[in-house]
């Protein structure tokens, strides 16, 4: 096990692990955290989420996108793979680059990977097809379920300058998705948690049994988890939607 730096175990005893904290009463303590340590640079707030699903089955995959409220706290880099008039959309929305065959090849024979969100209009996907390889193990691959392949591209860009977050279940049933910086204001982590979580609430597949969410919890970039309540956090989330 690796050893765990002063910083970290100073931190470490702040957190009860005993206790599972409110979403507000966690962002409270991580911010003490944060201002205990003093890391010198603005930690990305993490959400880690425990599913009670096996991925292995087609049934209980859980995969999909959410525009986090008030964003990453960071500028997002869009590429757009598209041709003819899509390739205007995407100018006109604000995209970082734009193109069809030059820019696939370039990624092909560059790796050229300077880019955070990928964009591809449907009609182009036969030609993204090969970019698999690269893009798929990097998460970046365009997929409709993400709503990266799409004819709205317009929007697609929009959504991803703004904070759009894809996620997907790994094998051992973990879920981890950014939600934002720890310098944000309480009260705009707090939505955005909150907007996170009901989007994996809503996520949940048809196969998934019993208790769908078995365990959250949220960190900072080098800082140690801080379990949430499960219960309260749905409670919240009904509260919200009602």
């Amino acid at each position: 096990m690796a050893k765990r730096g002063k910083k970290y175990l100073k931190a470490l005893e702040l957190v009860d692990k005993s206790k599972r904290y409110t979403v507000e009463e966690a962002v409270d303590l991580l911010k003490k955290i944060a201002e205990t340590t003093k890391r010198g640079f603005d930690e990305t707030v993490e959400i880690a989420f425990n599913l009670n699903v096996d991925p292995r089955y087609a049934d209980q995959m859980v995969r999909g996108s959410v525009v986090l409220p008030h964003g990453l706290g960071k500028p997002i880099k869009v590429l757009v793979l598209a041709e003819g008039e899509y390739q205007k959309m995407a100018e006109e929305a604000g995209a970082d680059y734009v193109g069809g065959e030059d820019l696939i090849n370039r990624i092909l024979k560059e790796e050229w990977l300077d880019f955070d969100v990928v964009i591809a209009a449907p009609e182009i996907m036969s030609k993204v097809a090969k970019l698999g390889r690269i893009l798929g193990p990097r998460g970046l691959m365009p997929n409709p379920k993400t709503g990266t392949v799409t004819s709205n591209i317009k929007q697609a860009v929009e959504d991803a300058k703004r904070g759009r977050v894809e996620f997907k279940v790994d094998k051992a049933g973990n879920l981890h998705m950014p939600v934002g910086k720890i310098s944000f204001d309480k009260d705009k982590l707090v939505e955005n948690i909150y907007t996170a979580i009901d989007a994996v609430v809503k996520a949940r597949p048809s196969g998934a049994k019993g208790n769908y969410i078995r365990n959250v919890t949220l960190s900072t970039t080098m800082g140690p988890g801080v379990k949430l309540d499960v219960n309260s956090i749905l409670r919240k989330i009904q509260e919200l939607a009602a």
